[in-house]
């Protein structure tokens, strides 16, 4: 049993030749003959050099597009909004914003049928509520009150609006108050 321990938890580091044994190993596990290296070096070799022509053929493209762009006066700023704009008719002609237009419409429609009917509602109530006999009571009361301060202030119980009995008032409790003329502090000093 000691063995069978010992083989995966072996602790003993590598020695040089496990090294060399693990790198001459090909993870692909098939061994390529000497012409099968040469042919995938020349063919490596030969993309190499295939993406360095790439890479010099984008490069002058990109120049040219460069120069293309400045000699019609196209600048990032104008290149940006055109691109903003674009977008923007993208987006509005996609389905998904359509749906979330009308939908927002019908909403927009059915709040403002809510609001009216809620006027219309509220209207009739209070009308209703006018024609109440409380509040009919309420009436005759404010109109009693109005009519006594009218016989107080003014002394006869004709005549006169609502206004006038209230400016009457004001006026008559306004003599009623006496004023104050407090001079200046400097001017006591003296």
């Amino acid at each position: 049993m000691e063995t069978r321990q010992q083989g995966f938890l072996d602790s003993d580091p590598l020695k040089e030749a496990d090294e060399d044994l693990v790198s001459e190993v090909n993870l692909n596990n098939s061994i390529m003959t000497e012409e099968e290296r040469e042919e995938a070096q020349q063919e490596l070799a030969k993309l190499e050099e295939e993406i360095s022509t790439l890479r010099q053929v984008l490069s002058s493209k990109e120049k040219q597009h460069a120069e293309l762009k400045q000699k019609l006066g196209i600048g990032p700023l104008s290149e940006l909004r055109n691109n903003f704009s674009r977008g923007w008719q993208d987006m509005q002609s996609s389905t998904a914003y359509r749906k979330t237009s009308e939908t927002l419409s019908t909403a927009g429609q059915k709040t403002s049928a809510a609001f009216s009917t809620l006027g219309t509602t509220i209207t009739r109530k209070f009308g209703d509520m006018r024609n109440s006999p409380s509040f009919k009571s309420f009436e005759e009361k404010v109109e009693n009150t109005v009519s006594t301060l009218k016989t107080k202030v003014g002394g006869t119980g004709a005549g006169g609006s609502f206004e006038e009995v209230l400016s009457s008032t004001a006026n008559a409790s306004s003599q009623d108050t006496p004023t104050n003329n407090l001079t200046d502090s400097s001017e006591r000093q003296c």
